[in-house]
């Protein structure tokens, strides 16, 4: 049966929604207005998309594409409303609002938490089903309790950013039953999961989702969850057989250089473990800036606090892991990158921010 828990606080009936939340955490209040608002037979709702690759844009989610996704998710993880579900995202945001979401249309109880980085601390529950970003899985792992609660959870989705190449291997270490999702907010959160394992992602559709590829090879989507409406991305990406896919890159990112295609996020996965031996934990992407020879020349931004680093002897063994078209022609150290409100690496203000 569907209800909300928050520390003491137990929402079921609409009535139980009108608490006064003036003195609530924003994320609460924004978790209750929505679970009020849709229990009230609201049919629409306005969302803002991320911004992560451009302007942020407000659109218009229908209840009704919203039920689909949820009851898409609900075929795939063959969940019921026995299972417990753990809502440790923003609310203002999709992924977070599909959680509560879940949690109506399956009738199952969910319990609420501060979107922080390790939402399993003091957690005295044990969800069976739970979305997370990386950041917060990384952070889980790290605690010993936290981890053990990882590994009892029966599906945890993970998605905001691709999971990294050392992330992917702590989560096969640990033997942790988990999934990447593929998804924006025009298509009311993912469509398409794939289940870590070592080897390359590949991500198996939603039921009911059309798919195909434009002269790009991007792909784009129909489905109930879309209000049957086409929506075409930018991400590039080989199709393995009728119902999945291997993920590349998105189109915008690609670099043409001398007429060479280089896809950035295949560059990062393959480089990462060699720039974090120089940078730790640091972020970082590959670019294309414009060049008078080779009309775009490959670049590389790593984010440190100090601005300063071993860039000649990074460079050195970057040639030992990457092709001679796959060497960045440039070093960019960086103190800060730009970010998207919800966290996510703002590429192209980052770059603009290169000329500062």
């Amino acid at each position: 049966m569907f209800q909300l828990t928050l520390g003491k606080y137990k929402f079921q009936k609409l009535a139980d929604f009108d608490l006064d939340i003036t003195d609530f955490p924003q994320f609460a209040q924004a978790a209750i207005e929505f679970c009020r608002s849709w229990l009230s037979g609201s049919t629409s709702f306005l969302q803002q998309t991320s911004g992560s690759t451009g302007i942020p844009k407000e659109i218009e989610l229908s209840a009704v594409q919203m039920i689909a996704s949820a009851k898409g998710t609900q075929s795939f993880f063959r969940t019921d409303e026995g299972s417990t579900l753990l809502c440790c995202l923003d609310p203002r945001y999709i992924a977070g609002k599909m959680m509560l979401v879940r949690a109506m249309v399956w009738n199952s109880p969910i319990h609420l938490s501060e979107p922080k980085s390790n939402p399993l601390e003091g957690l005295s529950l044990l969800p069976d089903f739970v979305a997370m970003v990386p950041l917060q899985v990384e952070t889980c792992l790290t605690d010993k309790s936290s981890l053990k609660k990882l590994k009892a959870i029966d599906h945890l989705i993970i998605g905001g950013a691709p999971i990294s190449s050392a992330l992917k291997e702590k989560l096969l270490e640990n033997d942790i039953q988990a999934y990447q999702t593929y998804g924006m907010t025009e298509t009311v959160s993912h469509i398409a999961l794939a289940k870590i394992t070592s080897g390359d992602l590949v991500y198996t559709f939603l039921t009911d989702v059309e798919f195909g590829l434009d002269g790009r090879g991007a792909l784009w989507v129909t489905s109930a969850s879309s209000n049957y409406e086409n929506v075409q991305t930018n991400d590039l990406v080989e199709l393995v057989d009728k119902n999945s896919f291997r993920w590349l890159g998105r189109a915008d990112f690609v670099v043409n250089s001398g007429g060479v295609k280089l896809h950035p996020e295949l560059l990062e996965k393959k480089s990462e473990a060699t720039i974090h031996g120089f940078f730790p934990n640091s972020a970082f992407f590959f670019f294309g800036q414009q060049d008078d020879t080779l009309g775009e020349k490959l670049c590389l931004a790593i984010e440190n606090k100090f601005g300063i680093g071993h860039s000649e002897n990074l460079l050195i063994e970057l040639k030992k892991v990457l092709s001679r078209f796959e060497v960045p022609k440039n070093i960019f150290i960086m103190p800060t990158f730009s970010r998207t409100e919800s966290g996510k690496i703002n590429r192209l203000k980052t770059i603009e921010n290169l000329g500062d």
